[in-house]
């Protein structure tokens, strides 16, 4: 197989690179078009009761109130001065005449009910109607408003002078491409406001957030992919002294990420904050593959200086481990295929592919382009024995400690799975909805302001079944709605609740004419009263246009539906708060009689990280099972699987003890660090196994010498390749989302624990079990993927071609 492989190569040079470079233009050409996902992203499968419970209460109300509602805050004492209000009054309705918005809800255009007894009926009203132009009218204004209890805290806080801004986004807009454009126009709109008074705007709710992650996803997308290439031609020149090596690795991992971009568009997905990293991400890991490749290239130049002979043995020797290595590295992302989730299985997919991509990819490009050009001079090869002093230092000590301190080796790893094991049992599985968006991110302190004037912004709904038609006109129905409210008023991670019942009291209040110690239930003889006033009360609920009544009611005036903000809590919290809710409200709503549902944002952000932490770990154990089986290909021996797999599953203990100790928790973000980093720190031991089954045949199973050639072989390309990750995956740490920020962070950490685990510990297993390893099963060695042609055949091989390209190129 390899000598064809290394015959097809050569024979069609001019062949593969035009191909390559059409394809490449091609999916340029595809990844040109590629587009940012501005859609909510879907967790739960559409078959579970809760996205089927959250489906169901958008199609009845709508998506007002839940995650369409921008949030403009302002502390300003002197709001109610003329000149502030006329400024206020002139922002609220610049805002509501921005294409895109629906609706606006401030201060100053704020509604009531009126009685009017000539028609007999409420009349809905603008408390402004006009542009004040007098002292006097701000003061009746502020009179009539402060004597509203349905706004009070919930538009504007009197004790802290704070006023709110409520932007209903138009929901079409709020899931394509315009709402950016729009989202900035809003907010350059009262950014005008606060210049003009120095006062600082503060800027919240869902379409907010959703925009601010749009542009740094599109920002950080563009950033990483420079600094990681940046990154990786620095490092790579420090390491290889070759600009002409360094060129066609960079030249390797560019055509991939052009390729990665394009099978997005291809595939007919479109960028995520999952798929938006998958680009630098890829050349971190894609230069993996040319590091093997370049070192032992360079390494049989600097040996014997035969290009045919050092060709061959690049494919060979390396291009079989790199196969497994890539293998593996794709199973560790492809394990994101079965969770169910769209972005994760599409980030699965498009890693996955474009993985076995860039193997392809540097297997064919390499050597092509090493074999036109001329083989490197004795002087371009001097640097070598230079960079590799330091490192060759590093790997004596290695052999110096796997040889004579072996049972210290084993004591201090002993020690720190044990140490990382107690660690594991702190983790907690939480998160919030906005817990990607780095803290110091002024949304972040935006929505902590909000917190703390108005309890929170994060909409959680609950829906009120009664079970029969115009149930909701029945009082005791009534009552008992506002007994939940008062029990939801206890806690204080929720906001004033807003519903029916609030309707129900303002209307009485505006039979009062406006008395704001009337602002309550009416009894049964003032229901009659006050419900005759209500105009087409029915009507208005079969009304298609949403109005005051029917973002409250069905049409049938059997479900309602309570609306609470409440604060960016963790999932834990808002699991505790629900529990104890659940036996409270059933309770108040018997379930023989009532159907109550808890839904909305919050309780499907709840849901969704839970099943997808649990199928995250599923999804864990599957890249664990196919690596073990990718890894099986190499030994026929479960014995050295065995082994084999001790180095790598003790960065991860460590890793997951570190985030216990310090208070990371378990969520979606961080738990798919687990899978990638399995998938790239396996790559070392196989590299490592692969030279050491190697020497093993040919040192005729001398086992100490094998692991020391096999370090000595090996050794430089794992330090080098580690080296290069560990700071590839470091740049994510400067990323503004807490989860790309903990992926460099972990990674990291993970890569690094890895090197040191395969370059001590797995040799050090090798020595202390070889008679236990060395079975009559793993000798014969039933799999020669690492059996090695015999040099002269592959080199004659080579040679052939060369000469055969040479003559065809002359004539």
């Amino acid at each position: 197989m390899w000598q064809f492989l290394v015959r097809f190569i050569l024979r069609n040079r001019l062949a593969i690179l035009i191909v390559i470079g059409l394809l490449t233009i091609f999916m340029g050409y595809e990844g040109s078009k590629v587009q940012l996902s501005y859609h909510l992203a879907k967790m739960l499968p559409s078959s579970d009761p809760t996205s089927i419970e959250y489906n169901k209460f958008k199609k009845e109300f709508g998506q007002s109130g839940d995650g369409s509602i921008s949030f403009i805050a302002v502390q300003d004492p002197k709001l109610f001065t003329l000149q502030h209000f006329d400024d206020w009054y002139d922002l609220t309705h610049k805002l509501m005449k921005i294409k895109g918005v629906k609706q606006v809800v401030s201060s100053a255009r704020v509604f009531t009910l009126v009685r009017n007894d000539s028609l007999h009926k409420f009349q809905f009203v603008n408390l402004v109607p006009k542009r004040p132009t007098t002292q006097k009218q701000v003061d009746s204004i502020k009179h009539v408003l402060y004597n509203l209890p349905l706004y009070q805290d919930r538009l504007f806080n009197r004790k802290t002078h704070v006023h709110l801004i409520m932007i209903t986004v138009d929901k079409k807009i709020l899931d394509s491409k315009a709402r950016i454009p729009l989202m900035k126009k809003i907010t350059e709109t009262a950014e005008a406001y606060g210049k003009k008074y120095h006062l600082d705007i503060k800027k919240s709710g869902l379409p907010y957030i959703r925009t601010i992650q749009s542009e740094l996803i599109l920002h950080e997308s563009f950033l990483f992919v420079f600094l990681s290439a940046f990154i990786t031609f620095v490092l790579l020149f420090i390491l290889f002294r070759s600009l002409r090596a360094v060129f066609f690795a960079m030249v390797v991992v560019l055509v991939a990420v052009i390729w990665t971009l394009g099978t997005v568009t291809l595939l007919g997905y479109k960028f995520t904050i999952l798929t938006g990293v998958l680009p630098p991400l890829l050349i971190v890991i894609g230069v993996e593959n040319s590091i093997f490749l370049l070192n032992k290239y360079l390494d049989e130049i600097r040996l014997h200086g035969n290009k045919t002979r050092a060709l061959s043995r690049m494919i060979v020797r390396i291009g079989k481990a790199n196969l497994l290595t890539n293998a593996t590295t794709a199973a560790g992302f492809g394990a994101f295929i079965v969770t169910s989730n769209t972005f994760l299985v599409q980030f699965g997919i498009v890693a996955t592919l474009n993985i076995l991509a860039i193997y392809v990819l540097s297997m064919l490009l390499l050597p092509i382009l090493f074999s036109y050009f001329p083989v490197p001079k004795p002087r371009h090869l001097k640097h070598l024995d230079n960079d590799k002093g330091f490192t060759t230092k590093i790997i004596h000590l290695v052999g110096k400690l796997i040889t004579n301190y072996r049972p210290v080796i084993y004591t201090v790893t002993i020690l720190l799975v044990l140490v990382g094991g107690y660690g594991i049992t702190k983790l907690r599985t939480t998160g919030t909805i906005v817990d990607d968006i780095s803290k110091k991110n002024k949304l972040q302190k935006d929505l902590r302001f909000m917190e703390e004037n108005f309890k929170g912004v994060m909409p959680l709904e609950i829906t009120v079944d009664t079970r029969r038609k115009g149930g909701l006109l029945k009082l005791s129905n009534l009552r008992k709605i506002e007994e939940l409210q008062d029990t939801l008023a206890l806690y204080p991670q929720f906001a004033k609740p807003i519903s029916i019942v609030e309707v129900v009291k303002a209307a009485k209040q505006a039979f009062y004419r406006g008395n704001p110690k009337m602002y309550s239930l009416p009894n049964n003889q003032e229901k009659n009263f006050i419900l005759s006033y209500l105009p087409n009360f029915k009507k208005s609920t079969h009304s298609k246009k949403r109005n005051l009544l029917s973002s409250f009611v069905d049409s049938t005036l059997r479900i309602t539906r309570i609306s609470v903000q409440m604060a960016n809590i963790g999932t834990n919290e808002i699991d505790s708060i629900i529990r104890t809710i659940r036996p409270k409200i059933n309770k108040i709503f018997p379930p023989s009689k009532y159907d109550v549902h808890l839904t909305g944002t919050s309780v499907v952000f709840l849901k969704s990280t839970n099943y997808l932490v649990k199928n995250l770990a599923y999804s864990l154990l599957l890249a664990i099972a196919v690596i073990t089986i990718l890894m099986s290909f190499i030994f026929s021996s479960f014995k050295m699987v065995v082994i084999s797999l001790i180095p790598n599953t003790i960065p991860l203990i460590l890793t997951a003890g570190m985030m216990g100790y310090f208070g990371i928790s378990i969520k979606p973000s961080t738990i798919i660090i687990f899978s990638i980093a399995l998938g790239i720190s396996v790559d070392n031991t196989i590299h490592y196994l692969s030279r050491y089954r190697l020497h093993l045949m040919t040192n005729h199973w001398n086992v100490k010498k094998s692991v020391m050639d096999a370090l000595q072989e090996a050794g430089y390309s794992m330090i080098f390749s580690a080296t290069v990750l560990f700071f590839g995956f470091y740049i994510f740490t400067f990323s503004s989302f807490g989860g790309t920020e903990a992926l460099g962070y972990l990674v990291s950490f993970t890569l690094l624990v890895a090197l040191l685990t395969n370059l001590i510990v797995l040799p050090s297993l090798l020595l202390s079990l070889d008679k236990w390893l060395l079975t009559k099963s793993f000798k014969k060695a039933g799999r020669e993927v690492f059996v090695e042609e015999k040099h002269g055949e592959l080199d004659k091989v080579v040679s052939e071609e060369l000469e055969n390209k040479k003559k065809g190129e002359k004539d």
